[in-house]
């Protein structure tokens, strides 16, 4: 359980988180998602069990923090954020920055053990549901001193919100990581990671940047 100072469509308050869920394996095109599974496979990752996978993580990892600390091997992926609190449903933004490592051997394990940052500012989702595939987001890192795109792609080509919300089954207290897009020249980490959520339509943004601390690795 943790207490975030947040913003619900721009009043701030007090929410306490007490499930946090990060949802994975929600690509939408299923030819694409077992692509996916089986390059993961190459790679070592264990196939999921099904999909999509709702894995639980601890409510304490969430933060709105600008700095966490994390492993060498760990890195960030912008997600959409789904929030049931004072009896409504909010949409925010988040990276469910994830060990790659552990990955190979425990992909719950892997985000399980890092900290998941959010922004602050959430919207309601009734103000996006009904063009909640055009919303867009997009992450940057920081590479030889430049940032660099990251991450791009619409929440069209994930599953819709209303399945990730009935299939998890929110409740007030509740936060849920929505899934990912691949990573532009691969996945690697970075001691800086952007992030944004663009509402096309309303003609509004969320953004947020963290660090990252590398905690040594002694043997």
């Amino acid at each position: 359980m943790t207490e975030l100072p947040l913003s619900l469509d721009g009043e701030s308050v007090p929410i306490v988180i007490e499930t946090a869920i990060v949802a994975g394996w929600t690509g939408r095109d299923q030819a694409a998602l077992r692509e996916h599974i089986a390059e993961l496979s190459e790679l070592g990752v264990t196939p999921p069990s099904k999909t999509p996978l709702f894995y639980r993580v601890s409510a304490a990892r969430v933060t709105c923090d600008q700095e966490i600390e994390s492993t060498d091997t760990s890195s960030g992926e912008v997600e959409a954020v789904l929030l049931a609190a004072r009896g409504k449903l909010w949409v925010g933004l988040g990276s469910d920055h994830t060990d790659r490592e552990v990955e190979a051997y425990g992909v719950a394990v892997s985000k399980q053990m890092c900290e998941k940052p959010i922004a602050p500012a959430f919207w309601a989702y009734d103000d996006v549901a009904a063009h909640w595939d055009q919303l867009e987001l997009r992450s940057w890192i920081v590479e030889g001193g430049s940032e660099v795109l990251y991450q791009e792609g619409n929440l069209g080509s994930l599953l819709p919100a209303e399945e990730l919300i009935s299939s998890a089954g929110l409740e007030d207290g509740s936060v849920m990581f929505c899934g990912t897009f691949a990573a532009r020249d691969g996945i690697r980490p970075s001691d800086s990671f952007r992030y944004e959520l663009v509402d096309p339509v309303l003609e509004r943004r969320i953004s947020s940047r963290y660090l990252v601390r590398r905690l040594p690795l002694i043997h």
